[in-house]
């Protein structure tokens, strides 16, 4: 399995990402600071970086910058709170591959890793093994794009904010499947989320209605007691 090196010096930023990784087979390393991470990659092993920019020791940016001068070839994903215009320009600039602004769903990052290695042409075994299933139902007209973060209805894109579409990227991600609550808000508000749980409800309510609005050939349905689960819609 690939090799991931989180360079995040917020241990409770860090600890989520590495168990969330692991749990999906992925051999992981953390590091909290720059420096070591530059000495990191200079040898083998390493086939993907997610670097935080605001590092104790040196900026995100220069680890970027002083990595791809020194020669590593592996994916790098920039995790961090700058989510201006000017630093994803920068970030890209300096040999980025992806970025991602804090907060995000740690759906969404799975992904994101997962396009970056097909990108690089990195077997991930059994990790990719979601990313590579069909199409849950190709006839539903209801589409998901993680990179671009949109969500189509047959032609109409549907508007959602940034948490709207993480549940409905997770929930995609498994069609037809029931996902816990306790994954979605572990997942999309994070593990040490300590807000109430109506939150979510609120999220999947709002879903529903722009689902129905349009005539959704899909919906999200309640399991009560366990989770919500996308399932599409039988033709009449």
């Amino acid at each position: 399995m690939p090799h991931v090196l989180v360079v995040e010096d917020d241990d409770k930023i860090a600890a989520p990402l590495v168990r969330t990784l692991e749990r999906e087979g992925y051999s992981v390393e953390r590091v909290a600071e720059g420096l070591p991470a530059i000495a990191r990659v200079r040898e083998p092993g390493v086939q993907l970086m997610l670097l935080d920019l605001g590092l104790p020791d040196i900026d995100g940016l220069d680890v970027c910058r002083q990595v791809r001068d020194n020669g590593y070839r592996g994916g790098i994903i920039i995790l961090t709170a700058r989510d201006g215009e000017l630093d994803l320009v920068v970030g890209l600039d300096v040999g980025a591959d992806d970025y991602l602004a804090k907060p995000f769903g740690l759906s969404v990052l799975l992904a994101r890793v997962r396009a970056l290695f097909r990108r690089h042409g990195i077997d991930t075994g059994p990790a990719a093994a979601p990313a590579a299933a069909p199409a849950p139902a190709p006839t539903s007209g209801v589409r998901v794009d993680v990179d671009a973060r949109r969500v189509w209805v047959a032609d109409t894109e549907l508007l959602v904010t940034s948490k709207e579409f993480d549940v409905m990227a997770l929930l995609d991600s498994k069609r037809g499947a029931v996902i816990s609550r306790e994954q979605l808000i572990n997942d999309v508000w994070d593990e040490n989320w300590f807000g109430s749980t109506k939150t979510l409800d609120a999220t999947i309510g709002r879903l529903r209605q722009k689902l129905e609005e349009v005539d959704a050939p899909a919906r999200i349905t309640t399991v009560r007691g366990v989770g919500f689960r996308l399932e599409d819609v039988p033709d009449a």
